[in-house]
């Protein structure tokens, strides 16, 4: 398969790497002046990676509209911006593949709903999800992800292209679940973060069992599945967003509460923000989610904002 990942991040370079590994012919697309292109094609490496001889790079737009499959990694808030960028090449019967999770926090819409409107309808669109860090893949621990679709036959097709002994994938059922329990669990590996810099870690067992429900609700009200939340695009991934060292939204949630700044992306941050969209259009009550949004946006005091949540009225666990 002919393939071009958007996007050189730490993510989007793996993806390469690894479909590359897989027998696909790999290109990875970023800006000349992007500083991990700039380093990928001075020493083909980052501080997580080298890629193979056969990983092509390149910084000219026309990699993209000749690929097959189109996939994408990068800050998900540039989403449709970058749609807009690929109008000029009229792309048509391609397949595209988000590797990313989030929420635009403008129209509370999922990234599946923004590449179907910005797009011609020819063109088919799937999502990439679950647990896993580069470093881990990287030294050959494997792990299980999910594909969905509105589509049946492209994320069946996908699923049997990508599929490997490093990664087992599955075929995902609710791409409105999969997408919103994708970009939930990073507002939830935040709130992990701040429980590890108040060494409260043990509490991540009930963040992680009510998180679950609330957004499963959410999930429901938007009229999908609930027990996707109990998959691989949430429970399934709270060890790696959760409990790692690796993941960014939980470190950044942890250096927030202690007053020291983290300077990589977590996009748990924005999604936050989309999240309160959500509430509001499907009334649905989100209390960790709001306690987190409070904090970062409002200046709420983290301590007390996280306290609060035992102070809520008393209810039936499964209500």
């Amino acid at each position: 398969m002919k393939i071009t990942v958007i996007g050189c991040g730490r993510w989007g370079s793996f993806i390469a790497y690894y479909l590359d590994k897989i027998g696909h012919d790999v290109t990875i697309y970023g800006l000349s002046d992007a500083p991990e292109m700039i380093r990928f094609l001075k020493e083909r490496r980052n501080d997580l990676l080298e890629l193979s001889d056969t990983t092509k790079l390149s910084t000219d737009k026309k990699v993209i509209a000749e690929a097959e499959t189109i996939i994408i990694s990068i800050g998900c808030q540039g989403l449709r911006s970058l749609m807009g960028e690929l109008e000029e090449l009229n792309l048509k019967n391609k397949k595209f593949v988000l590797c990313m999770k989030g929420i635009e926090i403008a129209t509370g819409k999922r990234l599946s709903e923004i590449v179907t409107e910005c797009t011609d309808p020819s063109n088919r669109v799937a999502v990439w999800l679950g647990p896993g860090h580069v470093q881990e893949f990287y030294r050959g621990v494997p792990n299980c992800m999910v594909i969905d679709s509105d589509d049946d036959e492209l994320k069946i097709s996908l699923v049997k292209s990508f599929s490997s002994e490093l990664i087992r994938f599955y075929y995902g059922t609710d791409l409105i679940g999969s997408e919103i329990g994708g970009a939930a669990k990073n507002v939830l590996g935040i709130a992990a973060g701040m429980l590890d810099g108040y060494n409260m870690t043990t509490l991540k067992g009930a963040l992680m069992s009510r998180g679950t429900r609330e957004i499963a609700r959410l999930m429901k009200a938007m009229g999908g599945n609930e027990l996707s939340a109990y998959g691989l695009c949430l429970l399934g991934d709270y060890e790696a967003t959760l409990f790692s060292k690796h993941s960014h939204n939980r470190a950044f949630g942890e250096l927030f509460v202690k007053g020291e700044k983290f300077g990589a992306l977590a996009e748990g941050y924005y999604t936050v923000k989309a999240l309160m969209v959500l509430k509001e259009k499907y009334s649905v009550d989100l209390p960790i989610c709001t306690a987190v949004y409070d904090i970062l946006y409002n200046g709420a005091d983290p301590k007390e904002a996280m306290s609060s949540l035992f102070h809520r009225s008393l209810k039936w666990e499964l209500e």
